[in-house]
């Protein structure tokens, strides 16, 4: 048997780049945030985006409820500590459908998720990534890059 070479894929990777290209999977947050985005997203991303620049995240921010980790639950999501960049892409396009849906019960979760996210954005910031403790789950940087494309305050004219 001749021996193959085999390509390896990382998943955080796009598989239309090569390894030395800088398209990742952080672009997909950006595109993500090209097309229709609901309101809800907007208003949380301004608020996130303004609280950001104003006051740096330096006071402590609280960590999610068990509520709101059981709503995560729910719809087999992880926090976003463990969260690759991927699954934050992946949850980031179910929940803009699920915000526009006719099921109202679907409309009031997405938005009360997507609230959520920007809470432990939040958290993980203010604690300086101390949360994070493993570099494959980076998938608050898809969150913060999605939350900065939405947002009319990230503009460098504000």
């Amino acid at each position: 048997m001749a021996d193959k070479k085999l390509e390896t894929i990382h998943p955080m990777q796009s598989t239309l780049s090569e390894n030395e290209d800088s398209f990742t999977a952080l672009s997909t947050s950006a595109l993500l945030a090209r097309s229709a985005v609901p309101y809800s997203h907007r208003r949380v991303a301004d608020n996130y985006v303004i609280i950001k620049k104003v006051y740096r995240f330096q006071a402590v921010q609280s960590r999610i409820s068990n509520t709101e980790l059981q709503l995560l639950k729910k719809y087999d999501f992880n926090t976003l500590e463990f969260s690759t960049v991927k699954q934050v892409n992946e949850e980031l396009s179910y929940l803009k459908k699920w915000s526009t849906s006719a099921n109202e019960l679907l409309r009031k979760d997405a938005d009360q998720i997507i609230q959520i996210r920007a809470k432990e954005l939040k958290y993980i910031i203010a604690s300086r990534y101390a949360t994070v403790t493993n570099e494959i789950y980076n998938g608050y940087k898809a969150l913060e890059k999605y939350f900065e494309e939405i947002s009319k305050f990230s503009s460098p004219l504000c």
